[in-house]
This record gives C-alpha cells, sequence and structure tokens, in this order.
C-alpha cells in the first residue's frame, strides 16, 4: 500500500462522537511507552502525525487519522496505568472500553508490544479481555533494532507460549523497527489485503 495522504481529523473522549462515515477503522494501541506514536509516524511516513513524547502516557484521547481517503488509522491511549479493580472489569479507561465495544466501524485493533520484554501481564489481560469481548486483534512487536534476531524470535516465541496457554492460536503478529523502518510493508499491506475483502 502507497501512503498518498494522511490527515487528522478529530480527537475526543466520546464515542459517539467519532467520525460518523462508515469507513474502515484500524486503531492502534499498547501500554504506554511501547512506541506507538513513533511506528505511527514510521507507516505514514510523516514526522510528527502522532506526537511523541518522552513521557509515557501522552496520548490521552481517541484520535483519528483518515488515511488516502479512504480508511481510519484510531490511535489510542496506552493501558498501562490504568489502575482498575478486576470486578470493574475495565482493563483501561472508561471510553477506551466503550470504543471497542461500540465502534462498529472498527475492522481490526493492533496491539502493539514491546519485543525487548518478556510476556507482561498487563498485556495478556487486555488481550485476553479483546478475545472474551470478541474484537478481533493482530500483535505488532515493537523495537525490533534494540535486540538482535535470535532474541525476537526467543520473546516473540516466549509470547506465542503463553499465548496458547489460553488460545487455540497466536494471532497474526508483526515484527517492527520504527527507526529502521522494520515491518511497514507488511502492516500496510495486511490492511490493504483486508480493505479489499470488504
Amino acid at each position: 500500500m502507497k501512503i498518498t495522504s494522511a490527515e487528522f481529523v478529530v480527537s475526543n473522549s466520546d464515542v459517539a462522537k467519532c467520525p460518523k462515515d462508515q469507513l474502515a477503522e484500524y486503531a492502534f494501541i499498547g501500554r504506554s511507552n511501547v512506541g506507538k506514536s513513533s511506528l505511527i509516524n514510521m507507516l505514514m511516513q510523516r514526522k510528527s502525525l502522532a506526537k511523541t513524547s518522552g513521557r509515557p502516557g501522552k496520548t490521552q484521547l481517541i484520535n483519528h487519522f483518515i488515511i488516502n481517503k479512504e480508511w481510519f488509522l484510531v490511535d489510542l491511549p496506552g493501558y498501562g496505568y490504568a489502575r482498575v479493580s478486576k470486578s470493574s472489569k475495565k482493563v483501561f479507561q472508561k471510553f477506551i472500553t466503550q470504543y471497542f465495544e461500540k465502534r462498529q466501524q472498527l475492522v481490526l485493533a493492533f496491539v502493539l508490544i514491546d519485543c525487548r520484554h518478556e510476556p507482561q501481564k498487563v498485556d495478556m489481560d487486555f488481550m485476553q479481555w479483546m478475545g472474551e469481548n470478541q474484537i478481533p486483534f493482530s500483535i505488532i512487536f515493537t523495537k525490533a533494532d534494540k535486540l538482535k534476531p535470535n532474541a525476537i524470535t526467543r520473546n516473540v516465541e516466549a509470547y506465542t507460549q503463553k499465548m496458547l496457554e489460553t488460545w487455540e492460536e497466536m494471532p497474526q503478529y508483526f515484527i517492527t523497527s520504527s527507526s529502521k523502518g522494520i515491518g511497514r510493508d507488511e502492516v500496510l499491506n495486511y490492511i490493504q489485503i483486508i480493505n479489499e475483502q470488504l
């Protein structure tokens, strides 16, 4: 997929105020400091489409960007700092939960995971929540430039083993590096294939 245009549309915390267009939406979400903004900028080949920050948790709203005037990229807040009781079932901010539960235009979520770390409980819990709510998602492993290939393979394998304890199969996943442009074509081509099937 060639990116010919990427434009910011709207930010808000109310799902009811999200764009009314019936265009496919692809949401990007991950723990704070996973490199989400850098990944979005790399995919779109824009330096500051999504705001990057040294301070984790900078994204606080649902941010819609229209890509090639054909589909929406949705930049969602990180879920790393949500401290909620399990009984509430709110894994993260209330409006994010509502976005996933109510947004009919959502085709797929990309869950971003830092490939340098062992499986993190907060990531596993979030993906479990997505599964229980039947929300389709793929995994994007970020920061691949920080590790040697063998270490990446080992860490992804650890995630696969952990996922297969409760999942029938490992979701589709991609290995990326924002600084090196690794995985860009794979992610964009995957989106294009899904768009063509819709």
